[in-house]
């Protein structure tokens, strides 16, 4: 099982990270499309990185808008993977 990072690891990752929050136990961020189509075709680029991963992000999507939520749940909470994976879809355009 993947090891818990400290509140003071876990906010030092986060500087590097542009756009990303913390939210509780969550690695969060919002990105904006033109409109549904880009907003769904930028959800689809990211399957491959999440299966090849084995780390699969919450998802919410709410027209234009996709909100990308990364935490460990048998962890129960956040590890170096959700910072791994938020770096690998900070890459990711449509």
């Amino acid at each position: 099982m993947a090891e818990l990072l400290s509140g003071a690891e876990i906010q030092e990752k986060v500087k590097s990270l542009d756009g990303w929050t913390i939210e509780g136990k969550e690695l969060r961020k919002t990105r904006q499309f033109k409109d549904f189509v880009e907003a769904i075709a930028f959800v689809n680029k990211i399957v491959e990185p999440a299966e090849a991963a084995g780390h699969h992000p919450d998802l919410a999507i709410s027209y234009n808008k996709v909100t990308i939520n990364l935490t460990t749940h048998e962890a129960g909470g956040l590890t170096a993977k959700d910072f791994e994976m938020a770096q690998t879809l900070s890459k990711l355009s449509v």
